[in-house]
């Protein structure tokens, strides 16, 4: 049994001679270490091929027979896709047709007669050897789905075509599908995988024209390096043709498209990319352009993004980061009534000035800086707290924000423990702000991780209520302390009848979990009372006051700020 399983592991060797006597000398040779077939003719050997394509490691194919000579089997291999993979060594006693052989694409030959009978096998192992081994760089070369290049090996190539070519002019062009998931999710991912086969079809299509290369490097990503000068609009109309051939009209499946037009060979290709992804991503949200082309203005951007990002650090440890404080009050009475503070950070940056958080923050929270940033707003705020509390012998209570990344902080609670006792509060005195979005990222990791906060004895808000389309899922799993209106029904409750019916509805929903409602970006009087006659209980806004410095709210402790509302 044993060498049945090691007889069927060996290799099959395919001999085509039309003298018995040098098949039966070759395949006494050969038949040492492989399977041996024989065809005594072209036509028998092509035969022979295609019953066996996955089985014959190498023919061993003789130039001069009779039917079909060998020339013409090398021809009508190298034009079948699944043939020209086969290696062919050729038998020739010519050294004029060894040349010609390995222009139609045999990798050896061997010459007759046949004395060496070792030198024979030794080059027909190799020759099975380095085709394997091509074949295995091969299969990480490219894509199995479509055909493609990987990442790295295109950008080795891309590297090569700057080489040979210095004086091109190239364009690296970045390909996303619009929706991607959603079409995985609608349609099976059996039907994705047909789209992005589409796409990859068509691509090699447009390499030939424009004499480029492409590759997939993600799986919804496609990258192409091109000369200068096509038509790009076109372009995307080809593939977006291509894609409704292959699935009809009711996907409705789009492509963007981000160029970086004679891209720079000062920075890396990969950065290159980069760029042509930058401006693709601009087109998110917006199905009306077909493609965007990198320029100076989002350079300027990018250079700008990335150069707070290299501040964060000199900018924590030199304090740049200011903590400013928007008082809430309760208006349930016949005055409003001072009940905590909103902590907001602000950065005082040593180049650019005052930089809004609307800014920075998004920067942060796609790098996962926003961590680093939320507990030095954290221990701040925990720190201005107590002195507060030392110098006024008033608590106020102040809710800091807590973004998606810091959900996925296995020590969050630990450190928010940590904090808590640092500056010996109690759990009302420092409250959890959680942004509704947060919820759609993955609601079940939030929900635990709340519930362990809430169990901690942390008080939680959730920001931004009314803005996606999770509220009420997250009002349903998740146990919460207070829920703050989203600013822009209040901004229009007084022209707009549906957003005022909103707030009512919203206030309706809270009562009957429970719980008071928040409502900030109050800043009118007209505002104030309408909120007030709909019972909201608590608001923030430039109605009281802008976000303070600390120093200046303290004035709200001591007495010594001044409203007339």
């Amino acid at each position: 049994m044993e060498s049945k399983i090691f007889k069927d592991l060996k290799k099959t060797v395919l001999i085509v001679d039309d003298e018995p006597v040098n098949q039966k000398m070759l395949g006494y040779i050969v038949g040492t270490e492989y399977h041996v077939k024989y065809a005594d003719n072209g036509v028998q050997a092509l035969e022979v091929i295609e019953q066996n394509l996955n089985k014959i490691s190498l023919v061993l194919l003789d130039l001069m027979m009779p039917i079909m000579d060998g020339y013409t089997v090398l021809k009508k291999m190298k034009k079948d896709k699944h043939m020209k993979l086969i290696p062919v060594m050729v038998l020739t006693s010519e050294v004029s047709a060894e040349v010609k052989s390995l222009k139609l694409g045999a990798v050896d030959f061997i010459r007759k007669p046949y004395d060496m009978p070792e030198v024979i096998l030794a080059r027909v192992k190799r020759s099975i050897e380095l085709v394997e081994r091509n074949r295995l760089i091969n299969t990480t070369k490219t894509d199995t789905l479509t055909g493609l290049y990987t990442r790295e090996y295109f950008y080795e190539y891309c590297a090569n075509m700057d080489t040979y070519n210095a004086g091109a002019e190239m364009d690296a062009v970045a390909i996303n599908v619009n929706r991607f998931h959603l079409v995985n999710e609608l349609h099976g991912h059996s039907f994705g995988d047909n789209v992005l086969r589409a796409i990859s079809d068509e691509l090699k299509f447009i390499l030939d024209r424009t004499k480029g290369i492409a590759c997939r490097c993600a799986p919804d990503t496609f990258f192409m390096y091109i000369p200068s000068g096509n038509n790009y609009a076109e372009i995307v109309s080809e593939i977006e043709h291509a894609i409704r051939r292959e699935t009809g009209n009711s996907a409705r499946i789009s492509i963007r498209m981000g160029v970086y037009e004679k891209c720079g060979k000062n920075i890396s290709i990969a950065q290159r990319f980069e760029r042509a992804i930058v401006a693709g991503d601009s087109l998110k949200k917006n199905y009306n352009s077909e493609y965007m082309l990198y320029d100076l203005k989002m350079y300027e951007t990018e250079m700008f993004s990335e150069r707070l990002i290299s501040d964060m650090d000199e900018a924590i440890n030199g304090h740049q980061f200011k903590i400013h404080y928007q008082p809430k009050f309760t208006i349930g009475g016949d005055k409003p009534k001072l009940c905590g503070a909103e902590a907001l950070v602000r950065w005082d940056h040593p180049r650019y000035g005052m930089i809004s958080p609307g800014v920075f923050i998004p920067i942060f929270e796609k790098n996962g800086l926003i961590r680093e940033l939320d507990h030095y707003v954290w221990n701040n705020a925990a720190r201005q707290i107590k002195e507060w509390e030392t110098v006024t012998g008033k608590t106020v209570p102040v809710s800091v924000n807590v973004s998606r990344v810091d959900i996925y902080d296995p020590e969050l609670a630990s450190t928010l423990l940590a904090i808590q006792k640092a500056h010996s509060l109690s759990n009302e005195e420092l409250i959890l702000e959680i942004t509704e979005s947060a919820y759609t990222d993955d609601s079940g990791h939030l929900a635990a991780q709340l519930d362990k906060l809430r169990n901690l004895g942390f008080r939680l808000e959730m920001d931004d209520f009314g803005s996606g389309f999770s509220s009420l899922n997250m009002l349903t799993s998740i146990n919460l302390d207070a829920i703050k209106l989203d600013m822009r029904f209040v901004k229009n409750i007084l022209n707009s009848e549906k957003d005022a019916k909103i707030v009512k509805l919203v206030k309706e929903i809270a009562e009957f979990l429970e719980l008071p409602v928040i409502a900030e970006g109050v800043e009118t009087k007209e505002q104030y009372l309408l909120l007030k006659e709909i019972g909201i209980e608590i608001i923030q806004g430039f109605y009281f006051s802008k976000p303070l410095p600390a120093a200046e709210f303290e004035k709200f402790l001591t007495g010594g700020y001044k409203y007339d509302n």
